[in-house]
């Protein structure tokens, strides 16, 4: 039988603790252990499904919920915000110490980090400093917006910080960004999360979930657009390990890859920076959530194909 384990560990920040949970296989020793780096406004109990399938082929399945998400967030403090200093880097550090505490737990055992959508973001920037201690990654849901649009929305997220705090509640770049995404598969503006997804019943279930679909602060968007400028910087892109194998995975119809456009502008970006070992796959009518939608046993078949490569 499958065990499921909750823990919690202090944060790099130095003042939270963060919510964790482990799939445990039935196997005496895992094969592989997959490291979830969930995405923006959502938590890593949404992964349970996918979490339970890969822990019935042996591998241990782990994941937070970041600062600001999820069972991390402490009473009174509002969704959607991080830290006050740096919270780009405290968000991959704290991967990173989840990361050496189940190697730890589990010495010698294949490591490989799958991020989604901000997820994707930060394992990007964790391969730049860390690639080298990991087996393999998985880059799910992933973009590349423009520098010149991202530097004006962290520009207008610091000004907010200033003006009207940190913990502000920034409606308005929320509607900017997202309702861009929605409006191209639902009329209503007030009807969000149908860009998440072809499945409604994912995207009802993503709307009722009081731990979903909440709005980020003044400083979630800044850390936000930080984590993707930090993209930009060829000095430590070039930083990553040559030879790490890297799978991109995505919906032809997500709007975060502008339709796999973007995606296919970063798996050539790797291909250019003499990374050896790259792979992308679209799926044809997927929206964000690859691992929500009808044709998720192919996702995660696939998945599991690669993650047999780099075991074997």
């Amino acid at each position: 039988m499958i065990q499921k384990e909750e823990f919690y560990f202090g944060s790099r920040d130095g003042a939270h603790k963060l919510h964790a949970v482990k799939w445990i296989p039935e196997t005496e020793k895992p094969v592989c252990i997959l490291q979830i780096v969930h995405g923006m406004t959502e938590h890593i109990g949404r992964y349970e499904n996918f979490a339970l399938a890969m822990a019935k082929k042996g591998i241990l399945v782990v994941g937070d919920d970041h600062l600001g998400h999820g069972l991390s967030v402490p009473e009174g403090e509002p969704m959607g915000y991080f830290c006050e200093d740096d919270a780009a880097t405290v968000l991959v550090r704290d991967e990173h110490r989840l990361k050496k505490m189940m190697q730890e737990q589990y010495p010698g055992i294949p490591y490989i980090i799958l991020g989604h959508s901000m997820g994707s973001f930060i394992l990007r920037n964790y391969l730049m400093r860390y690639g080298s201690g990991i087996d393999g990654a998985i880059i799910m849901g992933t973009g590349m917006q423009p520098k010149r649009a991202v530097k004006l929305g962290w520009l207008q997220a610091s000004l907010i910080c200033i003006l009207r705090g940190s913990k502000y509640v920034c409606k308005g770049m929320d509607k900017a960004l997202f309702g861009i995404y929605n409006s191209k598969f639902t009329a209503s503006p007030e009807d969000s999360g149908h860009w998440v997804s072809v499945n409604v019943e994912n995207v009802k279930a993503f709307q009722a979930d009081p731990l979903c679909n909440f709005v980020f602060t003044a400083n979630g968007f800044k850390t936000l657009m930080q984590l993707i400028l930090n993209l930009y910087d060829k000095e430590k892109l070039a930083q990553m390990p040559k030879t790490l194998p890297v799978l991109f995975v995505s919906g032809q119809e997500d709007p975060v890859g502008d339709y796999g456009k973007s995606v296919e502008k970063v798996f050539r970006s790797f291909e250019e920076l003499g990374m050896e070992n790259v792979q992308m796959k679209l799926y044809p009518g997927d929206r964000h959530e690859i691992l929500n939608e009808a044709d998720k046993e192919q996702v995660y078949g696939d998945i599991y194909r690669f993650i047999l490569q780099r075991i074997s």
